[in-house]
């Protein structure tokens, strides 16, 4: 399949689910981190950017898709799209490895001492929140962390994203 290869159904539906699945992964992410209480680490913040920069990607994929523009635009959207979600996989990948004790994170995400009580009372610990050491999973779900969880979604829609830019355009079969 070449990039020039007429784009249809199959690229404008790939695009909207990469588009709405990225936005929900993340949204996820965000709803634990503000609703749930979970503070995120600096590996889960890093994680979070290929989905920052996707998302724009899939849309943009998506009005090139539905504005019939020259199918190679689409097409290196998705692709580029695909390898957002396989950057933010293999950092998952790595985070996980980290949690697990498989190999050592980065120096600078280790657990830091709470600061001690300081004249400036409550307002000044608003200001000084302390993000969780790296290699401490803040939850298992279904035996899998956050960046466990972020791996299978990353890759799933990979797989949709470059499923979508090296396919025919016809159909989804």
């Amino acid at each position: 399949m070449t990039l020039n290869a007429p784009t249809g159904r199959t690229q404008t539906l790939t695009a909207a689910i990469t588009a709405l699945g990225m936005a929900a992964a993340v949204g996820t992410a965000l709803g634990f981190q503000h609703f749930g209480g979970y503070i995120p680490c600096k590996l889960c913040l890093e994680q979070r950017v290929p989905y920052y920069v996707g998302i724009p990607v899939a849309v943009l994929a998506l009005t090139a898709s539905v504005l019939k523009l020259p199918p190679i635009v689409t097409r290196l959207l998705l692709a580029v799209g695909g390898a957002m979600m396989l950057w933010t996989m293999a950092l998952g990948v790595y985070h996980s490895g980290v949690e697990w004790g498989w190999w050592l994170g980065p120096t600078d995400c280790g657990a830091v001492a709470a600061p001690a009580g300081s004249a400036g009372g409550v307002l000044d610990q608003l200001n000084t929140v302390i993000p969780p050491s790296c290699d401490k999973a803040a939850g298992r779900f279904l035996g899998l962390s956050f960046a466990g969880w972020n791996v299978v979604a990353s890759l799933i829609l990979a797989l949709i994203a470059f499923r979508g830019a090296f396919s025919g355009g016809k159909s989804l079969s």
